[in-house]
């Protein structure tokens, strides 16, 4: 039977040996114990996928809860149907999550673009260059475009 230390997950995986101990903490790992006093931990092929589906799980934004619930369901018996009713329940919520952070973001960044569009007629009408102003027009371009990515929280 296959078997793994922390140092071939976290390197296959990409991870920190610190991430696979957290995820054991909450449950999500179970790996064996050798060596003097128990101190090196084995990962069996069952840990290695359940690490997999983890990491699955975080790529799409799930929460440790939502990710334990799936991974432990991945392994109970397979009654599909409620496997997947379990599923999509996690699915819709998640959706739900969000759909109101993208309407959130839309909010911010319509914000942000009615106050640059107000600081930029003022400066028009000041007669002030903007900050823009000497630097090239792609360059000019670039600045003007809102950030790809909005901090959490309102103003």
């Amino acid at each position: 039977m296959a078997s793994y230390s922390i140092t071939e997950l976290s390197r296959e995986f990409d991870i920190t040996p610190r991430a696979i101990r957290f995820y054991e903490d909450q449950g999500l790992l179970e790996p064996t114990r050798e060596g003097p006093n128990g101190r090196q931990r084995v990962y069996s092929q069952r840990d290695r996928t359940r690490l997999k589906l983890t990491l699955r799980g975080k790529r799409l934004g799930l929460s440790l809860s939502e990710i334990k619930e799936l991974v432990d369901m991945y392994e109970s018996p397979k009654d599909t149907t409620a496997q997947l009713s379990r599923f999509l329940a996690v699915l819709a919520r998640h959706r739900q999550t969000l759909e109101q952070q993208r309407e959130d973001i839309e909010v911010a960044l319509a914000e942000v673009e009615s106050h640059e569009s107000q600081c930029r007629r003022l400066l028009a009408e000041s007669g002030t260059p903007g900050p823009t102003a000497g630097l090239g027009a792609a360059t000019a371009k670039a600045l003007r475009r809102p950030a790809k990515s909005v901090a959490g929280g309102q103003s």
